[in-house]
């Protein structure tokens, strides 16, 4: 009290003073444009944050047992510019309708007759490089985002990597022509406040396209060097097809074109693919590629039509596999193996649009299976698939034949296991009321991240 006292008499004493009191009232003035100011200048980081919590509820206690994700609210050029200009991200096709739909796509159409009406309405034609936008979609609405940084557990950069670099793979570009855009988004993103803190450890990013188309050497005139850059080592990759010797590069499904809103309609489904009448051996979707000497996929779609009576094929170079096609969904349905060559990688999204449709894929390079998606395919690849290694087919093994040595019983087993990987590869759409209680490809992705960065964190303490 006597503290006190003294203060208050001293503070009348210094009042009392005119020159005193107008320095007091200078001060007072001059307050709320120092705060104004200080607003103001603050990091973009905290000003998207704020406009944030506005947008979405807080996770509920309890709900998040391995932490928070606080999502990055970039400028728009790396993200929502680009699919404003989606005319532009291809040199030969507009992405504008592949893109459409947050990602998703347009609607599937021509499915009549193929599988029943209540579950036509859940396809869509989804771009084999939709990824980062659906990710994108889905962790908006995400039940464990955080509006608050301080507290988050993992930062997600919304940067649409592989639509930024893409166009600038094909045509005269230079290797800085395709390495600037993934540079500015670095340059952004090294300046936030959470990253400084961490130094990118507990960052993470998703990636539409291969993680080969970046980490283009010096000396070769394809992809980009993003994931060769300094800051990228310091982070977790989603990608639709890793690096088996980057253990911070995680693969994830490529996306299909079956999207359930609800629980009801994915079991819907897998009791579809369950009961489905196969009247066909095995499948090959794909097409020549006749710029390539001795295209292995060639030997492939000939021992198909060598073999009408149990194969299907359908020839890509005649029929528009990519855009979306019923008679493939229909191919899959129909049969119990499904062919999966390599591509331009090693994976493909044939792979998965099989599985959907509960056929077994059939490998001939172990990286098309081996080391990938041990997230989402829980089993050894042996219980859900057969191998056959390349080397066999070009020496002239018949696939009929080893295919036919699998009894009906192995085969029904097979396809059983892979029917129940089914919800673990499909990315789900947000339901009517915003909300899908069923644990997809998505869901399993970023809890993995989640997990990883938390289990990571409590390994250094």
């Amino acid at each position: 009290m006597q503290t006190f006292a003294r203060f208050s008499t001293s503070k009348r004493n210094f009042l009392d003073k005119p020159k005193n009191r107008r320095a007091w009232l200078f001060a007072a003035l001059l307050l709320p444009i120092f705060i104004l100011l200080t607003c103001t200048s603050a990091p973009s980081h905290y000003h998207s944050f704020r406009r944030l919590q506005q947008s979405f509820r807080a996770p509920e206690n309890g709900m998040c047992k391995y932490g928070t994700v606080y999502v990055y609210d970039l400028p728009p050029i790396f993200n929502k510019k680009l699919l404003d200009n989606c005319h532009d991200l291809d040199p030969w096709n507009s992405l504008c309708k592949a893109l459409s739909n947050n990602g998703f796509g347009p609607k599937a159409t021509g499915l009549g007759g193929i599988i029943p009406k209540e579950l036509a309405s859940s396809w869509y034609w989804t771009h084999i490089f939709a990824g980062e936008v659906i990710v994108h979609t889905r962790i908006s609405n995400y039940k464990c985002r955080t509006s608050d940084p301080d507290s988050a557990t993992a930062f997600y950069i919304p940067f649409y990597a592989g639509l930024a670099t893409a166009k600038y793979f094909y045509g005269n570009f230079s290797a800085r022509e395709r390495d600037s855009p993934c540079e500015s988004l670095l340059e952004w993103v090294t300046n936030q406040p959470s990253w400084k803190r961490s130094k990118g450890s507990d960052h993470f990013i998703m990636l539409g396209r291969m993680s080969w188309d970046f980490r283009r050497n010096t000396d070769e005139k394809w992809g980009s060097s993003f994931l060769l850059m300094h800051p990228m080592t310091q982070m977790l990759k989603l990608s639709i097809e890793r690096s088996p010797w980057d253990r911070s590069d995680i693969s994830v499904p490529y996306p299909t074109g079956f999207h359930p809103k609800s629980k009801v309609v994915l079991d819907n489904w897998l009791k579809f693919v369950r009961t489905r009448n196969r009247s066909k051996l095995f499948t090959y979707v794909g097409g020549k590629r006749k710029k390539i000497k001795s295209d292995f996929r060639v030997l492939l779609l000939d021992q198909c039509l060598k073999e009408p009576d149990s194969c299907k094929a359908v020839d890509c170079t005649e029929t528009p596999c990519s855009e979306g096609s019923p008679a493939v969904l229909e191919s899959f349905l129909d049969s119990n193996f499904c062919l999966q060559p390599r591509g331009d990688a090693h994976t493909r999204k044939s792979t998965f649009d099989c599985m959907l449709a509960g056929s077994i894929p059939v490998f001939f390079w172990k990286r098309s299976i081996y080391g990938q998606y041990e997230w989402f395919l829980r089993d050894d690849p042996e219980r859900f698939s057969v191998f056959i290694h390349e080397n066999q087919v070009r020496n002239g093994t018949s696939i009929k034949k080893i295919l036919e040595g699998y009894g009906v019983e192995e085969i029904q087993m097979m396809r059983e296991r892979i029917t129940n990987l089914i919800p673990r590869i499909v990315y789900a759409m947000d339901g009517d009321d915003g909300e899908n209680t069923m644990k997809d490809a998505f869901d399993i992705a970023i809890e993995g991240v989640v997990r990883r960065l938390k289990e990571q964190k409590l390994s250094q303490q």
